[in-house]
């Protein structure tokens, strides 16, 4: 069984290598559509500062900036440097907080194309052209962009770089383009919109009560007919998700049970199973060992090549190996219980 679920996720690795498109920086296209930059923001002065100069840069008809009630300067830091900023409105009930903010920054832009982008993402040169040809290329309605990892301390790299590994090892791409919203992804890092089918489903009123609003948006769009896209950020877009370790396991807590279908069976079952591939065949000589302990080592220099993380230290990373499911054992544990936190808010599962 274990050398069927490795198989299975090194073909599907194979086939990502080959079809899952790469953003190449580009100037803007002309003509082009009225485009909007939104980012939901709550409590991301740090990140602002750092981020938002580039964002603004890109050339975009407006950059609007939607302060979350933060408690720091976001707001302040925001407009200082040039971006539209609009105080976000108390969450109504029902609402989580980023579809909220989401939705508000949809009632506020003017924009034919909105891109929705986390603080904390990096817009390097070029990086709307390649946004805007990808989404021309494609057709697609919604094209979601999974940002290179710019992972810089040992605690953001023991499991900030699963992200990859789940996109890139558990869904082939080619199924993007299945007519079955259960064949759905989608990375909220980076959602460019189309408005002509943002309007007609309400923007995110269908996911405004869903901790996985991504995913789950992707999957209502696409069972209301629109089409789907997603590519790697490469040298265009990148991300510094969590700087440390605690904070990636608070991160990934809130959605790893919606990823296991809300299953608690099941997401004590994945745990189990990654220890007893990836770590116990270090413990023990298990049937098949030498080779389970060669595969725990290059699974994840094998993603890390094709996002194109290509440094010694990213390839390094493959040592984790045997010790992620360990690491990760606190995610799990956080998430069974029911209720989680995130950015000083509370959301039951």
């Amino acid at each position: 069984m274990a050398f069927g679920w490795l198989a299975t996720k090194a073909a599907v690795l194979l086939v990502n290598a080959v079809t899952f498109p790469r953003l190449t920086p580009l100037p803007l296209p002309t003509p082009r559509p009225r485009v909007s930059l939104l980012v939901p923001a709550r409590d991301e002065a740090t990140n602002l500062a750092v981020t938002l100069p580039a964002l603004l840069a890109q050339g975009a008809d407006e950059v609007i900036v939607l302060d979350d009630g933060s408690s720091d300067d976001t707001a302040q830091v925001a407009r200082r440097l040039g971006a539209r900023v609009v105080s976000g409105s108390p969450r109504p009930d029902g609402w989580y907080g980023k579809p909220w903010a989401c939705q508000q920054l949809f009632l506020a832009a003017t924009g034919d194309v909105l891109i929705f982008t986390d603080a904390d993402v990096t817009w390097h040169a070029g990086a709307l052209g390649a946004v805007l040809h990808e989404l021309s290329r494609t057709g697609a309605d919604l094209l979601s962009v999974q940002p290179r990892q710019a992972n810089q301390t040992l605690g953001e790299r023991l499991l900030t770089p699963l992200v990859d590994s789940a996109v890139l090892s558990y869904f082939p791409y080619p199924l993007i383009g299945l007519p079955q919203p259960a064949a759905s992804m989608a990375n909220g890092q980076v959602m460019a919109l189309r408005r002509a089918a943002l309007d007609p489903v309400g923007g995110f009123t269908a996911v405004r009560q869903e901790v996985l609003d991504d995913t789950c948006f992707a999957r209502h769009l696409k069972a209301c007919g629109g089409r789907l896209a997603v590519a790697l950020g490469q040298d265009a877009i990148g991300v510094r998700m969590y700087r440390s370790y605690p904070a990636s396991v608070t991160g990934f807590s809130k959605n790893v049970l919606p990823l296991h279908l809300r299953s608690r069976p099941l997401l004590v079952l994945s745990a189990l199973a990654h220890l007893a591939v990836y770590t116990l065949p270090w413990l023990l000589r298990v049937p098949g060992w030498r080779a389970l302990r060669v595969a725990s080592l290059l699974e994840r220099p094998l993603v890390n090549l094709i996002t194109g993380r290509r440094r010694g230290r990213d390839l390094a990373e493959g040592l984790l190996g045997p010790v992620t499911p360990l690491l990760a054992w606190p995610v799990y544990r956080r998430a069974l219980r029911g209720r989680v936190s995130w950015k000083g808010r509370e959301y039951r599962q």
